[in-house]
């Protein structure tokens, strides 16, 4: 699989599920400057309704949008919607067991855990609360060793904006 530097490109992920399987979150995050952004999904594991949610909060940027890469649930099964709402992005599904192809979204997914312990109840958070974590983390200046050096301790969320404007 070929990924473009040139455009930004966006990792799905469904964060957790609750214990009775009725919530979840949509965790979607840029790769070249990790970007998040993330959306308590009221539908829990719906294929269509995760479809609608990823479509809408990438749809400010679809021209930006080139692929997609998900995980392998069924929640990803409406991948279809994703690309006619955003005008024909690809979406690839990443290989069962393989996370290291998707390894910016589980690195932000370990970054909301700090604020989002494993086994918490996902109907006890508040939209206004996602949206904090999400600022907070899009905020935080960071640092990668590896090259090319992606944030250079400047925050994904001023990175993501000079790269695309």
């Amino acid at each position: 699989m070929i990924f473009q530097y040139h455009t930004p490109f966006f990792m799905l992920k469904r964060k957790d599920k609750v214990k009775n399987g009725k919530g979840a979150i949509l965790t979607l995050t840029e790769r070249k400057t990790n970007m998040l952004i993330m959306k308590k999904l009221k539908h829990g594991k719906n294929a269509i309704q995760t479809a609608k949610v990823a479509a809408r909060l990438l749809f400010p940027y679809r021209c930006n949008v080139l692929t997609i890469t998900t995980d392998n649930g069924s929640e990803f099964a409406a991948h279809k919607i994703i690309t006619e709402k955003l005008k024909g992005v690809v979406v690839y599904f990443a290989d069962s067991y393989s996370s290291w192809q998707k390894g910016a979204v589980e690195n932000i997914n370990k970054l909301i855990r700090q604020y989002i312990p494993k086994g918490a109840d996902f109907k006890d958070l508040s939209d206004k609360h996602i949206m904090n974590i999400q600022k907070k983390i899009n905020n935080r200046p960071r640092k990668n060793n590896k090259p090319p050096e992606k944030l250079n301790f400047s925050s994904p969320k001023v990175e993501f904006f000079n790269f695309i404007s």
